[in-house]
């Protein structure tokens, strides 16, 4: 199993608890790296999430959680590159928003697999001729 970013979805059903497939896979890779990676667009799209329901307590919980993870960032390497991404899709009429270029340029900046479910907005990315790795954990066996 190579180091992997969860994208949010993942993230999410890990913490959830409920997709038998995404539990084997986070088991076996909490086993072998000792913590989850996500990046801090993840962060924002579960604090927005809860946020938005007015849930702090589930904030509050989440942040002391997340406290174990390895969360990256992003730099001027990355950054640029989600923006030639964002960039890339416009130009095609294939925009997918802002999040997913900025969470695929830090993947792509790390070498690192993405584990997403959100293969169709991922997909373009990899049309456009980038060399992202993806790996949808909900729909794969081990």
């Amino acid at each position: 199993m190579d180091k992997t970013l969860l994208d949010t979805d993942i993230f999410s059903e890990i913490l959830k608890r409920k997709n038998e497939n995404v539990i084997r896979f986070a088991q076996n890779y909490f086993s072998k790296f000792n913590r989850y990676t996500i990046s801090t667009i993840t962060i924002i799209e579960v604090v927005k999430g809860f946020h938005k329901v007015k849930r702090e307590e589930q904030i509050q919980t989440f942040l002391k959680e997340i406290s174990k993870a390895e969360i990256l960032t992003l730099n001027l390497k990355n950054s640029e590159l989600a923006g030639r991404i964002y960039s890339d899709l416009e130009r095609r009429g294939q925009p997918v928003g802002r999040a997913d270029p900025i969470v695929a340029a830090i993947a792509l900046e790390r070498n690192l697999v993405l584990s997403t479910g959100n293969m169709k907005h991922y997909n373009r990315i990899k049309d456009l001729g980038y060399q992202l790795k993806l790996h949808n954990w909900k729909d794969t066996e081990l």
